[in-house]
Protein backbone atom coordinates (compact mmCIF):
# COMPACT_ATOMS: atom_id res chain seq x y z
CA UNK A 1 0.00 0.00 0.00
CA UNK A 2 1.12 3.16 -1.00
CA UNK A 3 2.25 5.48 2.08
CA UNK A 4 -0.16 8.97 2.63
CA UNK A 5 3.04 10.60 3.75
CA UNK A 6 6.39 9.99 3.56
CA UNK A 7 9.10 12.03 4.47
CA UNK A 8 12.87 10.68 3.77
CA UNK A 9 16.36 12.31 4.56
CA UNK A 10 14.75 15.59 6.28
CA UNK A 11 17.59 17.69 7.69
CA UNK A 12 17.53 21.15 9.04
CA UNK A 13 19.67 23.67 11.05
CA UNK A 14 19.31 26.79 12.97
CA UNK A 15 22.51 28.68 13.37
CA UNK A 16 24.36 26.34 12.47
CA UNK A 17 23.38 23.87 14.83
CA UNK A 18 21.82 21.00 13.76
CA UNK A 19 18.11 20.13 14.39
CA UNK A 20 16.97 17.26 12.40
CA UNK A 21 19.44 14.81 10.34
CA UNK A 22 18.32 12.43 7.79
CA UNK A 23 15.09 12.11 9.75
CA UNK A 24 12.27 10.41 8.33
CA UNK A 25 8.45 9.78 8.60
CA UNK A 26 6.16 7.58 6.95
CA UNK A 27 2.31 7.66 7.58
CA UNK A 28 -0.13 4.74 6.10
CA UNK A 29 -3.75 5.59 4.64
CA UNK A 30 -6.03 5.41 7.70
CA UNK A 31 -3.42 4.69 10.41
CA UNK A 32 -3.41 6.57 13.95
CA UNK A 33 0.65 6.83 14.39
CA UNK A 34 2.85 8.41 17.59
CA UNK A 35 5.43 10.64 16.63
CA UNK A 36 7.52 10.41 20.25
CA UNK A 37 10.83 11.40 21.43
CA UNK A 38 12.81 13.28 24.43
CA UNK A 39 11.84 17.37 24.44
CA UNK A 40 15.22 18.34 21.93
CA UNK A 41 14.33 15.58 20.06
CA UNK A 42 13.43 16.85 17.04
CA UNK A 43 9.94 15.88 16.64
CA UNK A 44 8.44 19.61 16.25
CA UNK A 45 10.91 20.84 13.98
CA UNK A 46 10.00 17.64 11.91
CA UNK A 47 5.64 18.01 12.28
CA UNK A 48 6.70 22.21 11.69
CA UNK A 49 8.43 21.45 8.04
CA UNK A 50 5.34 19.43 7.27
CA UNK A 51 3.20 21.72 8.06
CA UNK A 52 4.92 25.00 6.59
CA UNK A 53 5.86 26.48 9.36
CA UNK A 54 9.84 26.15 8.69
CA UNK A 55 11.45 25.14 5.26
CA UNK A 56 13.96 21.55 5.05
CA UNK A 57 17.11 22.42 4.66
CA UNK A 58 17.21 18.97 2.27
CA UNK A 59 15.48 16.19 1.67
CA UNK A 60 12.20 14.66 0.28
CA UNK A 61 8.46 15.52 1.49
CA UNK A 62 5.63 13.35 -0.54
CA UNK A 63 1.97 13.61 0.14
CA UNK A 64 -0.31 10.76 -1.20
CA UNK A 65 2.85 9.79 -3.74
CA UNK A 66 3.24 13.34 -5.13
CA UNK A 67 6.05 15.75 -3.74
CA UNK A 68 4.75 18.16 -1.07
CA UNK A 69 6.00 21.74 -1.37
CA UNK A 70 3.85 23.94 1.07
CA UNK A 71 5.42 27.12 2.21
CA UNK A 72 2.63 28.06 5.30
CA UNK A 73 0.49 26.14 7.29
CA UNK A 74 -2.55 27.89 5.01
CA UNK A 75 -0.93 25.95 2.44
CA UNK A 76 -0.82 22.64 4.20
CA UNK A 77 -4.40 22.69 5.23
CA UNK A 78 -5.42 23.32 1.71
CA UNK A 79 -3.54 20.11 0.87
CA UNK A 80 -5.61 18.12 3.61
CA UNK A 81 -3.33 18.69 6.64
CA UNK A 82 -4.17 20.19 9.52
CA UNK A 83 -2.88 20.78 13.17
CA UNK A 84 -4.78 20.82 16.29
CA UNK A 85 -1.90 22.75 18.74
CA UNK A 86 -1.29 21.73 22.60
CA UNK A 87 -2.38 25.33 23.03
CA UNK A 88 -5.62 25.74 20.90
CA UNK A 89 -5.23 28.26 18.50
CA UNK A 90 -9.26 29.35 18.80
CA UNK A 91 -11.24 32.44 19.66
CA UNK A 92 -12.90 32.01 22.88
CA UNK A 93 -15.61 35.11 22.37
CA UNK A 94 -16.71 33.45 18.85
CA UNK A 95 -18.44 30.97 18.37
CA UNK A 96 -18.83 27.25 17.74
CA UNK A 97 -19.28 28.03 14.13
CA UNK A 98 -17.09 30.46 13.74
CA UNK A 99 -13.92 28.62 15.27
CA UNK A 100 -14.67 25.89 12.68
CA UNK A 101 -15.29 28.11 9.17
CA UNK A 102 -12.99 30.61 10.15
CA UNK A 103 -11.13 31.54 7.00
CA UNK A 104 -13.62 29.06 4.87
CA UNK A 105 -16.83 30.74 5.28
CA UNK A 106 -19.23 29.20 2.86
CA UNK A 107 -20.59 32.44 1.14
CA UNK A 108 -24.40 33.24 -0.74
CA UNK A 109 -24.86 33.74 -3.85
CA UNK A 110 -24.76 38.17 -2.78
CA UNK A 111 -21.09 37.23 -0.90
CA UNK A 112 -22.40 37.31 2.33
CA UNK A 113 -21.47 34.57 5.04
CA UNK A 114 -24.12 31.65 4.63
CA UNK A 115 -24.93 31.11 8.16
CA UNK A 116 -27.85 28.46 7.71
CA UNK A 117 -25.52 26.25 6.07
CA UNK A 118 -22.37 27.18 8.61
CA UNK A 119 -24.24 26.12 11.42
CA UNK A 120 -25.72 22.88 9.84
CA UNK A 121 -22.50 22.01 9.01
CA UNK A 122 -20.94 22.39 12.13
CA UNK A 123 -23.63 20.65 13.89
CA UNK A 124 -23.76 18.01 11.47
CA UNK A 125 -19.71 17.38 11.80
CA UNK A 126 -19.98 17.56 15.84
CA UNK A 127 -22.92 15.27 15.90
CA UNK A 128 -21.04 12.50 13.99
CA UNK A 129 -18.54 12.99 17.41
CA UNK A 130 -21.69 12.72 19.66
CA UNK A 131 -21.56 16.09 20.96
CA UNK A 132 -24.78 18.05 20.44
CA UNK A 133 -24.75 21.51 21.70
CA UNK A 134 -25.94 25.18 20.35
CA UNK A 135 -23.27 25.68 17.41
CA UNK A 136 -24.16 29.71 17.91
CA UNK A 137 -23.04 30.13 21.62
CA UNK A 138 -19.81 31.25 22.35
CA UNK A 139 -16.69 28.60 22.22
CA UNK A 140 -15.41 29.87 25.43
CA UNK A 141 -18.27 29.18 27.19
CA UNK A 142 -17.60 25.30 26.70
CA UNK A 143 -15.29 22.78 28.71
CA UNK A 144 -11.83 22.21 27.75
CA UNK A 145 -12.90 18.89 26.00
CA UNK A 146 -15.64 20.95 23.96
CA UNK A 147 -13.24 22.88 22.70
CA UNK A 148 -10.52 20.25 21.66
CA UNK A 149 -13.07 18.37 19.50
CA UNK A 150 -14.32 21.62 17.98
CA UNK A 151 -10.48 22.16 16.68
CA UNK A 152 -11.03 18.45 15.29
CA UNK A 153 -13.95 19.65 14.12
CA UNK A 154 -12.09 22.42 12.06
CA UNK A 155 -10.10 20.15 10.34
CA UNK A 156 -12.57 17.51 8.92
CA UNK A 157 -14.30 20.55 7.59
CA UNK A 158 -11.55 21.27 5.94
CA UNK A 159 -11.67 17.63 4.34
CA UNK A 160 -8.12 16.94 5.67
CA UNK A 161 -6.68 13.61 5.26
CA UNK A 162 -3.84 13.44 7.55
CA UNK A 163 -4.77 15.44 11.08
CA UNK A 164 -1.67 16.35 13.38
CA UNK A 165 -2.48 16.11 17.17
CA UNK A 166 -0.20 17.85 19.29
CA UNK A 167 -0.71 16.50 23.10
CA UNK A 168 -4.41 16.50 22.79
CA UNK A 169 -5.14 14.86 25.94
CA UNK A 170 -2.96 17.48 28.61
CA UNK A 171 -5.36 19.52 29.91
CA UNK A 172 -8.70 16.93 29.85
CA UNK A 173 -9.69 14.38 32.31
CA UNK A 174 -10.13 10.68 32.12
CA UNK A 175 -13.98 10.59 30.85
CA UNK A 176 -13.32 13.69 28.27
CA UNK A 177 -9.90 11.47 26.85
CA UNK A 178 -12.11 8.55 26.51
CA UNK A 179 -14.50 10.94 24.30
CA UNK A 180 -11.46 12.07 22.31
CA UNK A 181 -10.38 8.66 21.94
CA UNK A 182 -13.84 7.73 20.39
CA UNK A 183 -13.11 10.79 17.82
CA UNK A 184 -9.41 9.32 16.70
CA UNK A 185 -11.17 6.06 16.29
CA UNK A 186 -13.87 7.46 14.09
CA UNK A 187 -11.46 9.26 12.10
CA UNK A 188 -9.45 6.20 11.26
CA UNK A 189 -12.48 4.22 10.24
CA UNK A 190 -13.12 7.23 7.63
CA UNK A 191 -9.54 6.69 6.22
CA UNK A 192 -7.99 9.93 8.02
CA UNK A 193 -4.60 9.39 9.01
CA UNK A 194 -3.78 10.24 12.31
CA UNK A 195 -0.42 11.85 13.55
CA UNK A 196 -0.30 11.60 17.64
CA UNK A 197 1.88 13.67 19.71
CA UNK A 198 2.13 12.66 23.09
CA UNK A 199 4.74 12.60 26.39
CA UNK A 200 1.51 9.90 27.93
CA UNK A 201 2.86 6.41 26.97
CA UNK A 202 0.18 4.55 28.05
CA UNK A 203 -2.05 6.61 25.63
CA UNK A 204 -0.06 5.00 22.70
CA UNK A 205 -0.97 1.47 23.67
CA UNK A 206 -4.83 2.06 23.91
CA UNK A 207 -5.14 4.44 20.38
CA UNK A 208 -1.92 4.04 17.98
CA UNK A 209 -0.70 1.17 14.97
CA UNK A 210 2.92 2.43 14.90
CA UNK A 211 5.21 4.67 16.72
CA UNK A 212 7.97 6.40 15.50
CA UNK A 213 11.11 7.23 18.02
CA UNK A 214 12.85 10.59 17.67
CA UNK A 215 16.62 11.02 19.49
CA UNK A 216 18.49 13.72 18.67
CA UNK A 217 16.96 14.87 15.54
CA UNK A 218 17.38 11.10 13.77
CA UNK A 219 14.51 8.70 13.43
CA UNK A 220 16.03 5.66 15.46
CA UNK A 221 13.22 3.36 15.75
CA UNK A 222 9.89 2.95 13.87
CA UNK A 223 7.89 0.17 16.41
CA UNK A 224 4.41 -1.88 15.80
CA UNK A 225 2.42 -0.63 19.14
CA UNK A 226 1.25 -4.20 19.48
CA UNK A 227 4.69 -5.61 19.44
CA UNK A 228 6.28 -3.20 22.01
CA UNK A 229 6.59 -2.82 25.55
CA UNK A 230 6.58 0.77 27.40
CA UNK A 231 9.98 0.00 28.89
CA UNK A 232 11.10 -0.65 25.43
CA UNK A 233 10.03 2.96 23.86
CA UNK A 234 11.66 4.47 26.66
CA UNK A 235 14.92 2.07 26.18
CA UNK A 236 14.76 3.66 22.35
CA UNK A 237 14.20 7.00 23.39
CA UNK A 238 17.12 7.23 25.62
CA UNK A 239 19.28 5.23 24.05
CA UNK A 240 19.89 3.02 27.39
CA UNK A 241 19.31 -0.66 27.43
CA UNK A 242 15.63 -1.70 28.70
CA UNK A 243 17.43 -3.94 31.38
CA UNK A 244 19.13 -0.61 32.90
CA UNK A 245 16.52 0.99 32.51
CA UNK A 246 14.39 -1.43 34.90
CA UNK A 247 17.01 -1.96 37.50
CA UNK A 248 16.42 1.85 37.55
CA UNK A 249 12.45 0.86 38.57
CA UNK A 250 11.47 4.09 36.01
CA UNK A 251 12.03 6.25 38.60
CA UNK A 252 15.73 7.14 40.16
CA UNK A 253 14.11 8.80 43.19
CA UNK A 254 13.66 5.44 45.18
CA UNK A 255 11.73 6.23 48.58
CA UNK A 256 12.27 4.95 51.81
CA UNK A 257 16.00 3.84 50.76
CA UNK A 258 17.72 6.42 52.78
CA UNK A 259 19.60 7.47 55.88
CA UNK A 260 18.04 11.03 57.06
CA UNK A 261 19.42 13.84 59.39
CA UNK A 262 18.89 16.97 61.14
CA UNK A 263 15.17 18.18 60.64
CA UNK A 264 15.48 21.25 57.68
CA UNK A 265 12.31 22.12 57.79
CA UNK A 266 9.62 22.53 60.65
CA UNK A 267 5.88 23.77 59.07
CA UNK A 268 3.24 23.91 61.94
CA UNK A 269 -0.50 24.49 61.86
CA UNK A 270 -0.03 26.77 58.66
CA UNK A 271 -2.97 28.95 57.77
CA UNK A 272 -3.65 31.45 55.36
CA UNK A 273 -5.70 34.08 52.98
CA UNK A 274 -4.96 31.41 50.29
CA UNK A 275 -6.79 28.16 51.19
CA UNK A 276 -4.53 26.64 53.86
CA UNK A 277 -6.07 26.33 57.03
CA UNK A 278 -4.04 23.83 59.01
CA UNK A 279 -1.04 22.33 57.21
CA UNK A 280 2.04 20.82 59.19
CA UNK A 281 4.89 19.22 57.78
CA UNK A 282 8.62 18.35 58.32
CA UNK A 283 11.54 17.45 56.02
CA UNK A 284 14.83 16.38 57.20
CA UNK A 285 18.23 16.31 55.73
CA UNK A 286 18.43 14.07 52.75
CA UNK A 287 14.88 12.94 52.68
CA UNK A 288 12.31 13.34 49.94
CA UNK A 289 8.62 14.23 52.10
CA UNK A 290 5.55 14.34 49.21
CA UNK A 291 2.61 16.19 49.41
CA UNK A 292 -0.37 14.43 48.37
CA UNK A 293 -3.88 15.46 47.40
CA UNK A 294 -5.96 15.96 44.37
CA UNK A 295 -6.14 18.99 42.77
CA UNK A 296 -7.30 22.39 44.96
CA UNK A 297 -5.92 20.29 48.23
CA UNK A 298 -3.65 23.24 49.37
CA UNK A 299 -0.63 21.26 48.17
CA UNK A 300 1.14 24.68 46.53
CA UNK A 301 -0.23 26.74 48.69
CA UNK A 302 1.43 25.16 51.36
CA UNK A 303 4.80 25.75 49.77
CA UNK A 304 4.54 28.97 48.90
CA UNK A 305 3.26 29.45 52.37
CA UNK A 306 6.85 27.80 53.87
CA UNK A 307 8.49 30.02 51.11
CA UNK A 308 7.20 32.96 51.85
CA UNK A 309 5.25 33.60 49.00
CA UNK A 310 2.28 34.00 50.54
CA UNK A 311 1.36 35.78 54.24
CA UNK A 312 0.79 33.71 57.31
CA UNK A 313 -2.43 33.85 59.26
CA UNK A 314 -1.55 31.81 61.66
CA UNK A 315 1.19 28.87 62.56
CA UNK A 316 5.32 28.73 61.92
CA UNK A 317 7.61 27.72 59.62
CA UNK A 318 10.93 27.18 60.95
CA UNK A 319 14.45 25.99 59.21
CA UNK A 320 17.38 24.67 60.39
CA UNK A 321 19.24 28.50 59.72
CA UNK A 322 15.99 30.47 60.54
CA UNK A 323 14.19 29.35 63.60
CA UNK A 324 11.60 31.67 63.01
CA UNK A 325 11.12 31.04 59.63
CA UNK A 326 11.07 34.04 56.48
CA UNK A 327 9.55 37.23 55.79
CA UNK A 328 9.72 36.97 52.08
CA UNK A 329 11.38 34.87 49.27
CA UNK A 330 14.61 36.83 49.15
CA UNK A 331 15.13 36.06 53.13
CA UNK A 332 14.23 32.17 52.15
CA UNK A 333 16.83 31.94 49.49
CA UNK A 334 19.71 33.84 52.15
CA UNK A 335 18.33 30.71 54.61
CA UNK A 336 19.15 28.24 51.62
CA UNK A 337 15.73 27.42 50.58
CA UNK A 338 15.12 26.87 46.73
CA UNK A 339 11.40 27.22 44.73
CA UNK A 340 10.80 25.40 41.69
CA UNK A 341 7.28 26.64 41.09
CA UNK A 342 4.51 24.85 39.48
CA UNK A 343 4.06 27.17 36.57
CA UNK A 344 7.32 27.54 34.37
CA UNK A 345 6.03 29.42 32.16
CA UNK A 346 4.56 32.34 34.18
CA UNK A 347 6.67 32.34 37.18
CA UNK A 348 9.86 30.58 35.93
CA UNK A 349 11.60 31.07 32.72
CA UNK A 350 12.19 34.99 31.38
CA UNK A 351 11.17 34.12 28.09
CA UNK A 352 13.81 37.20 26.13
CA UNK A 353 16.60 36.39 28.50
CA UNK A 354 19.34 34.26 27.77
CA UNK A 355 19.94 30.66 28.89
CA UNK A 356 22.82 32.35 31.13
CA UNK A 357 20.63 35.02 32.61
CA UNK A 358 18.04 32.54 33.79
CA UNK A 359 20.03 30.54 35.37
CA UNK A 360 22.11 32.78 37.63
CA UNK A 361 19.35 34.88 38.23
CA UNK A 362 19.09 34.48 41.90
CA UNK A 363 22.37 33.68 42.76
CA UNK A 364 23.40 37.14 41.03
CA UNK A 365 23.86 38.86 44.69
CA UNK A 366 26.90 36.03 45.14
CA UNK A 367 28.00 37.28 41.92
CA UNK A 368 28.26 41.08 41.96
CA UNK A 369 31.79 42.16 42.65
CA UNK A 370 32.48 46.18 43.40
CA UNK A 371 29.33 46.89 42.00
CA UNK A 372 29.93 44.22 38.74
CA UNK A 373 28.70 41.49 37.86
CA UNK A 374 31.94 38.60 37.81
CA UNK A 375 31.06 37.68 34.08
CA UNK A 376 33.99 34.56 33.78
CA UNK A 377 32.88 33.16 37.63
CA UNK A 378 28.84 33.79 36.02
CA UNK A 379 29.96 31.36 32.75
CA UNK A 380 31.89 28.98 34.80
CA UNK A 381 28.81 28.06 36.66
CA UNK A 382 26.40 28.36 33.99
CA UNK A 383 28.64 25.90 31.38
CA UNK A 384 29.25 23.59 34.62
CA UNK A 385 25.43 23.26 35.24
CA UNK A 386 24.32 23.07 31.28
CA UNK A 387 27.11 20.19 31.18
CA UNK A 388 26.03 18.08 34.73
CA UNK A 389 22.28 18.65 33.61
CA UNK A 390 22.79 17.50 29.76
CA UNK A 391 20.91 20.87 29.12
CA UNK A 392 20.66 20.64 25.03
CA UNK A 393 21.43 24.49 23.64
CA UNK A 394 23.20 25.81 21.00
CA UNK A 395 24.88 28.64 22.86
CA UNK A 396 24.54 29.90 26.87
CA UNK A 397 23.42 33.14 25.22
CA UNK A 398 20.25 31.40 23.44
CA UNK A 399 17.28 32.80 24.44
CA UNK A 400 15.25 30.27 26.91
CA UNK A 401 12.36 30.58 25.06
CA UNK A 402 13.92 28.67 22.16
CA UNK A 403 14.75 25.65 24.05
CA UNK A 404 12.11 22.71 24.81
CA UNK A 405 10.58 22.30 27.55
CA UNK A 406 12.56 19.84 29.18
CA UNK A 407 15.57 21.77 28.76
CA UNK A 408 14.38 24.86 30.39
CA UNK A 409 12.73 22.75 33.08
CA UNK A 410 16.57 21.66 33.52
CA UNK A 411 17.62 25.34 33.37
CA UNK A 412 15.25 26.36 36.42
CA UNK A 413 16.26 23.30 38.41
CA UNK A 414 20.29 24.61 38.07
CA UNK A 415 19.04 28.07 38.87
CA UNK A 416 18.36 26.98 42.47
CA UNK A 417 20.96 24.00 42.43
CA UNK A 418 23.33 26.74 41.64
CA UNK A 419 22.84 28.04 45.23
CA UNK A 420 23.73 24.92 46.64
CA UNK A 421 20.29 25.06 48.56
CA UNK A 422 19.57 22.71 51.84
CA UNK A 423 16.14 22.73 51.07
CA UNK A 424 14.49 22.00 47.71
CA UNK A 425 10.41 23.21 47.29
CA UNK A 426 9.79 21.33 44.05
CA UNK A 427 6.35 21.78 42.59
CA UNK A 428 5.50 19.70 39.82
CA UNK A 429 9.28 19.22 38.44
CA UNK A 430 8.52 16.70 35.43
CA UNK A 431 5.14 17.99 34.47
CA UNK A 432 4.56 18.99 30.76
CA UNK A 433 8.25 17.17 30.48
CA UNK A 434 8.54 13.96 28.26
CA UNK A 435 9.51 10.73 30.33
CA UNK A 436 13.53 11.14 29.62
CA UNK A 437 13.72 14.34 30.45
CA UNK A 438 12.05 13.22 33.20
CA UNK A 439 14.10 10.25 34.01
CA UNK A 440 17.32 12.30 33.87
CA UNK A 441 15.48 15.25 36.09
CA UNK A 442 14.59 12.78 38.53
CA UNK A 443 18.08 11.17 38.54
CA UNK A 444 19.41 14.95 39.08
CA UNK A 445 17.11 15.30 42.76
CA UNK A 446 18.24 11.71 43.74
CA UNK A 447 21.87 12.75 43.75
CA UNK A 448 21.46 15.98 45.21
CA UNK A 449 19.23 13.65 48.19
CA UNK A 450 22.28 11.78 48.33
CA UNK A 451 24.37 14.59 49.11
CA UNK A 452 21.96 15.70 51.86
CA UNK A 453 19.64 18.13 50.43
CA UNK A 454 15.94 18.21 51.47
CA UNK A 455 13.42 17.76 49.26
CA UNK A 456 9.67 18.52 49.83
CA UNK A 457 8.04 17.14 46.29
CA UNK A 458 4.47 18.02 44.87
CA UNK A 459 3.66 16.22 41.93
CA UNK A 460 0.00 15.03 40.77
CA UNK A 461 1.43 12.05 39.55
CA UNK A 462 0.72 9.51 42.47
CA UNK A 463 3.35 6.76 40.78
CA UNK A 464 6.08 10.17 41.26
CA UNK A 465 4.85 10.17 45.15
CA UNK A 466 4.88 6.53 45.38
CA UNK A 467 8.08 5.73 44.08
CA UNK A 468 10.16 8.87 45.10
CA UNK A 469 9.17 9.77 48.48
CA UNK A 470 10.19 8.97 51.74
CA UNK A 471 6.84 10.03 53.07
CA UNK A 472 3.76 11.31 52.21
CA UNK A 473 1.63 13.75 53.46
CA UNK A 474 -2.36 13.96 52.67
CA UNK A 475 -4.12 17.03 51.89
CA UNK A 476 -7.54 17.92 51.88
CA UNK A 477 -9.28 21.24 51.62
CA UNK A 478 -5.90 23.08 53.46
CA UNK A 479 -5.67 20.16 55.81
CA UNK A 480 -2.95 17.84 56.54
CA UNK A 481 -5.18 14.87 57.02
CA UNK A 482 -2.87 11.42 57.52
CA UNK A 483 1.11 10.71 56.83
CA UNK A 484 2.00 7.30 54.81
CA UNK A 485 5.45 5.91 55.42
CA UNK A 486 7.82 4.31 52.63
CA UNK A 487 8.74 1.98 52.05
CA UNK A 488 5.51 -0.20 51.04
CA UNK A 489 3.50 2.61 49.44
CA UNK A 490 1.32 2.16 47.10
CA UNK A 491 -0.82 4.40 44.84
CA UNK A 492 -3.98 2.19 45.80
CA UNK A 493 -2.76 3.28 49.49
CA UNK A 494 -2.43 6.83 48.44
CA UNK A 495 -5.92 6.79 46.90
CA UNK A 496 -7.25 5.22 49.62
CA UNK A 497 -6.04 7.53 52.06
CA UNK A 498 -7.44 10.74 49.63
CA UNK A 499 -10.52 8.73 49.24
CA UNK A 500 -11.05 7.98 53.27
CA UNK A 501 -10.10 12.28 53.41
CA UNK A 502 -12.80 12.67 51.08
CA UNK A 503 -15.29 10.67 52.81
CA UNK A 504 -14.75 12.53 56.41
CA UNK A 505 -14.64 15.77 55.06
CA UNK A 506 -18.35 15.45 53.62
CA UNK A 507 -19.74 13.45 56.51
Amino acid sequence: MQPLLKMQGIHKSFAGVAALTSAELEIAPGEVHAVIGQNGAGKSTLIKILTGVYRKDSGEVAFDGRPLHVQSPREAQDNGISTIYQELSLVPLRSVTENVIMGYEPRTALGLIDWTSAHARTREILAGFGINIDVTQALGSYSTAIQQLTAIARAVSLNARLVIMDEPTSSLDDREVETLFGVVRGLKARGVSVIYISHFLDELFQICDRATIMRDGQTVAVREIADTTKLGLIADMLGRDPEEIAAAGMTELGGGQRETGEVLLEATNLHTDRMLRDVSVTVHKGEIVGLGGLLGSGRTEAARAIFAMDRLRGGTVSTHLHPEGFSNPAEAIRGGVGFLTEDRKAEGIVPDMSVRENLTLALLPRLVRRGTIDRVREEEIVKKFVDALGIKLASIEQPIRELSGGNQQKVLLARWLALEPDLLILDEPTRGVDVGAKFEIQSIIQEYVEKGVGVLLISSEFEELVEGADRIVVLQDGVSVTELQNPGITEQALIGAIAQSHERATA
